[in-house]
């Protein structure tokens, strides 16, 4: 990708109801910060000046997050009939979302299942960072559950690292970089979970690679292209093949067909949620209007 730019935006995906952009690193989706004009939302308004809706905040409903750090789809209701069925997909748990990643070190297992309870970190002066069950000052934990599959090893500027596909199961803050430090891997450039000490790539190595939404009139899935190739960064040599891209995405296919089948003891299930409490639907009407932080 080339440098982020006001001008310089991606789509991947464009209808009457969707936008879904491949997002720069480094670029936050949106601020109220006067001064911070290099966001997602100045990018839409000056690519779609027309479609910009302004009874919203930020002029455009995004469906999700993404963090400033991190790259890739990242989609974007055009109106609220669209915002609120995007909603109901992403509070179901019915959305596939998988990630590609370059992480320290060798990953020895092929394929692990994550499942540390991700919580706030009260301690004082990380109170922007989340942490795993059991560590001290961690409020809140909750249940949380990463899938990663190793794709390819090799080095980066001359160290040992794993690219690996991660596919998150659940959907709390930093879940994919608090799973990958828990385990040993965290990943390369993540300044926040390394406390400063992985400063020296030019970004951190993490990219939303797919976005599945299975709308019923109008299903998404797109992929924004891998930006972790020789030929975009030839810091990153890839040494050994474990699988494909294209194969480990097979398997978060087939993972994803048996969601709606009852899964065994401990895993995270999609079922339909019971029914709305009044603060659930309040929450929603927000969200709809003007992109909720939660």
């Amino acid at each position: 990708m080339e440098a982020a730019s006001l001008e310089n935006l991606r789509v991947l995906h464009h209808s009457a109801d969707y936008i879904v952009v491949n997002k720069h690193w480094d670029v936050r989706i949106d601020s109220k910060m006067w001064y911070e004009k290099l966001t997602v939302q100045h990018q839409l308004k000056r690519r779609f000046p027309e479609l910009a809706d302004p009874v919203t905040y930020y002029g455009f409903r995004f469906c999700h997050q993404l963090d400033f750090s991190t790259s890739g789809a990242l989609c974007v209701a055009l109106n609220k009939a669209a915002a609120g069925n995007a909603y109901r997909f992403f509070k179901e748990r019915l959305v596939t979302k998988a990630y590609l990643a370059l992480v320290r070190g060798t990953v020895e297992e092929k394929e692990m299942t994550v499942e540390f309870a991700i919580g706030k970190n009260t301690t004082e002066g990380k109170t922007h960072m989340m942490c795993i069950e059991g560590t001290e000052a961690c409020e809140n934990p909750k249940p949380s559950q990463t899938v990663l599959r190793v794709l390819e090893y090799g080095t980066y500027e001359g160290e040992p690292v794993t690219k690996v596909l991660l596919q998150p199961l659940t959907g709390r803050t930093h879940q994919l970089r608090v799973h990958c430090s828990a385990v040993g891997h965290p990943i390369v450039g993540d300044f926040t979970y390394s406390l400063g000490k992985d400063n020296s790539p030019y970004r951190m190595m993490l990219h939303a690679y797919l976005l599945r939404i299975p709308l019923p009139k109008e299903p998404i899935q797109v992929i924004a292209p891998d930006p972790f190739i020789p030929d975009t960064d030839a810091k990153w040599e890839p040494q050994r093949t474990v699988q494909t891209v294209e194969g480990a995405m097979e398997a978060v296919f087939e993972e994803d067909a048996k969601d709606q089948t009852p899964k065994e003891s401990g895993r995270v299930e999609r079922q339909v949620s019971p029914e709305e409490t009044e603060e659930q639907r309040a929450r929603c009407q927000q969200w709809l209007c003007e992109w909720s932080l939660d």
